[in-house]
């Protein structure tokens, strides 16, 4: 007789070392306590600074409300272990149906070939293929993209059945066939050469058809669904298109040995120039639509269109958490962390975020579940059409399975065309109470706390081999602009009536409240970051102390927080899996983050508030040139073309070093007694700073590669560091 330890499907562990860091966090309290003490006793007189010191005491006082925040996540997170074997000795085969969705919307950003081999991945998960529905949201509405699916459903019937029958992983084509780079260890050289010559052939086909921007005429007679096409169709001006690849009801989808393949579908929602498609949610509400007339399976998947299947078993690890007899019926949604292929070693761009994954989303776990990060995520349908959550309720988890009822393809793609319209969701509830919501640019976030706050609960999966595997950003300007649209959109949240302490109150726990706002308040964090990079270096300039002298017993408190923060910091990241000099370049990121891309997400935030600027939604590319490559595997910064944020990186790294430079003459004037009694915190900071900042002074002024900084953006930077100290000279700052 099974115990009920042995009966759970999953097992929650608390992860060690919590006394020692809650150790730690009660000596950082007392340290932060103790510096607003000496901050708000020891204001200067007027003339000496007294302003300066304000701001100081501001910004300090607004790092302490955040680091408050932030322990919510960091008090007690949780590890989950799905126990997969138990769930094949109880339920077999006789497992729900799922529906996987995938999102692309420009084929020159998101190349076909790397969609399909997405969607290939997707389509050999080790499940039952009958089981399977894999759907793909074109919001491109482009031929293109359907010559790649029309190529995809081809070469699924041989790519499945040698996934399957020698095991392998990660299922991704492109993938798979980089990573064994010749090593034919699972099969005969001549099976694994046929399937990478069929692979490599495909993939060319549809590359040079990308290029060419061209599908030959002898192709488009292959399928019906091209001439869903004509020349006045544009990405902004078409009908609803769905197609149906790969019928999985129908006994002649089979691959070349016989077995039945997973359905396998194409939309393109209508899009119309005088109708709003809101984005990437409009996408996902269609494909719900769409999917309920075709599979209607009871859970779905969505995963990006650059984020392939990088282990087999991660629908049954998922459904270990829904079929749980003990808390499954609580979850409403499971989440994997987002892992890239593409990371150097050094993590140059802060891109991996492994403490946030390991760290962070873990702590979420323990005080109701992580948010919703928008891809690697299992759903329940029905919450996400808006069901709350009830203690009685059952999950018919059988419902869509196929049958042998045979209804017209013709019927069903027409009825699933009727649902992707752009004036199907007039006067209704999607968007508000069905389906994922809009007028956010972070819909996920905000779908996944509506989620929350009608009583469900989610749980982090994070496997020792990731789930899914995407493309990072390899340029700065990539990171910048992906930061920019996270901390915007968590921003507006957080003004809006779905602010978590607003929307959540009563609804979910406290700290979950705070953990949700910590990706909130990205965005409002770089004021005072922004004061802090600027002011005490100009203090210094000046010759004004703004921290207490080092003979002075009030020191102690500054150092403590900042050491101790800083190595307790180093060692959450040595322990997720970073390096030394990654870490460094982390924290570099995260300064460059918040001065330039949190900072604009404020500003646009604001505007939209004011009903200055609309909503936008801009793709990050995923494809870079020959020599942005090389440099990033070098891991060399790139920057190329001027943008405003440069400027502003770079402005704030010259005014540093021009400050630091100033400070040393206050050494030769004062002596030893400047810089060992009256400004060495400041000294130390300014010095901090220009450290941090030596690969921008390398692209302003050593470097000659086409990765440099313009010298466009080093002029205006000069022209504005100067201003700064004509100001400060003429009207004095501090």
């Amino acid at each position: 007789m099974e115990t009920e330890t042995e009966r759970r499907l999953f097992a929650t562990e608390t992860l060690g070392g919590r006394a020692v860091y809650r150790l730690h966090a009660v000596t950082v309290a007392a340290g932060i306590l103790l510096v607003l003490y000496y901050r708000a006793t020891h204001v200067p007189a007027a003339g000496e600074g007294r302003a300066a010191w304000l701001g100081m005491l501001a910004a300090e006082l607004w790092y302490s409300a955040y680091w408050v925040i932030t322990q919510s996540v960091r008090w007690n997170p949780v590890r989950r272990r799905p126990f997969r074997e138990r769930l094949a000795a109880r339920y077999g085969e006789r497992l729900p149906c799922v529906d996987i969705f995938v999102c692309t919307a420009d084929p020159q950003s998101e190349p076909p070939s790397l969609v399909i081999s997405t969607i290939l991945s997707l389509m050999a998960y080790d499940y039952p293929a009958e089981k399977l529905s894999v759907y793909l949201s074109d919001d491109g509405g482009s031929v293109l993209t359907f010559y790649a699916m029309w190529e995809a459903s081809s070469f699924a019937k041989h790519w499945i059945p040698f996934c399957k029958r020698y095991n392998i992983d990660p299922r991704s084509p492109a993938a798979y066939f980089s990573e064994s780079d010749g090593r034919q260890d699972l099969c005969t050289p001549k099976e694994w050469s046929l399937i990478k010559d069929m692979y490599d052939e495909m993939t060319e086909r549809i590359d040079t058809a990308v290029m060419s921007d061209k599908i030959p005429e002898e192709i488009k007679a292959n399928h019906k669904g091209f001439c869903e096409w004509n020349p006045e169709i544009t990405s902004r001006n078409h009908q609803p298109i769905v197609q149906i690849l790969i019928d999985g009801k129908d006994q002649n989808a089979v691959d070349n040995e016989g077995y039945v393949l997973p359905t396998l579908v194409y939309m393109a929602r209508e899009k119309r120039p005088q109708h709003h498609h809101n984005f990437k949610a409009g996408a996902m509400n269609a494909l719900i639509r769409v999917s309920s007339v075709i599979s209607n399976s009871p859970i779905i998947m969505n995963v990006d269109c650059d984020m392939y299947s990088n282990n087999k078993d991660t629908i049954r690890d998922a459904l270990c958490f829904f079929l749980d007899e003990e808390m499954g019926h609580k979850i409403g949604f499971v989440q994997y962390p987002q892992s890239y292929n593409n990371m150097t070693k050094n993590d140059t761009y802060g891109n991996s975020m492994l403490v946030i994954s390991k760290v962070e989303l873990r702590g979420f776990d323990s005080v109701g579940g992580p948010l919703y990060i928008g891809t690697g995520c299992f759903h329940r349908r029905e919450i996400l059409c808006g069901r709350r959550f009830t203690e009685d309720y059952k999950e018919d988890w059988y419902r869509g399975i196929k049958d042998k009822m045979q209804e017209n393809i013709y019927d069903i793609e027409e009825k699933a065309k009727s649902l992707a319209t752009c004036t199907y969701e007039h006067d209704t509830q999607w968007g508000d109470e069905i389906g994922l919501k809009y007028g956010c640019p972070v819909e996920d976030v905000i779908t996944g706390l509506a989620i929350h706050c009608r009583g469900w609960e989610s749980v982090l999966n994070s496997p020792t081999r990731p789930a899914f595997m995407g493309v990072g950003p390899s340029t700065l300007a990539q990171t910048l602009l992906q930061h920019k649209r996270w901390s915007e959109g968590n921003f507006s949240i957080f003004l809006s009536k779905y602010c978590p302490f607003l929307f959540g109150h009563g609804k979910i726990k406290l700290r979950h409240q705070m953990a949700y706002c910590i990706y909130g308040l990205w965005a409002p964090n770089s004021l005072a970051t922004l004061y802090y990079v600027t002011i005490p270096s100009l203090a210094l300039l000046k010759g004004t102390p703004l921290f207490p002298q080092i003979t002075s017993p009030w020191i102690a408190p500054f150092l403590y927080v900042f050491f101790v923060k800083n190595m307790y910091s180093l060692y959450e990241a040595l322990s997720c899996g970073e390096t030394l000099k990654g870490w460094w370049n982390g924290q570099r990121m995260w300064l460059v983050k918040r001065i330039s891309s949190y900072l604009y997400g404020v500003i646009d935030t604001l505007r939209k508030l004011l009903g200055l600027s609309q909503m936008t939604f801009a793709v990050s590319s995923k494809v870079s040139d020959e020599d942005v490559s090389k440099r990033y595997e070098q891991e060399i910064m790139e920057f190329g073309s001027p943008t405003p944020e440069y400027v502003i990186i770079a402005t704030i790294a010259l005014l540093n070093l021009v400050c630091l430079v100033g400070g040393l003459r206050h050494i030769m004037t004062g002596g030893w007694n400047v810089l060992f009694n009256v400004l060495p915190a400041q000294i130390f900071l300014c010095e901090m700073l220009v450290i941090t900042n030596i690969p921008f002074y390398e692209a302003m002024f050593l470097r000659k590669d086409k990765g440099r900084i313009p010298l466009s953006v080093t002029l205006a930077s000069i022209g504005f560091v100067v201003l700064v100290c004509l100001v400060e000279i003429l009207v004095p700052i501090v």
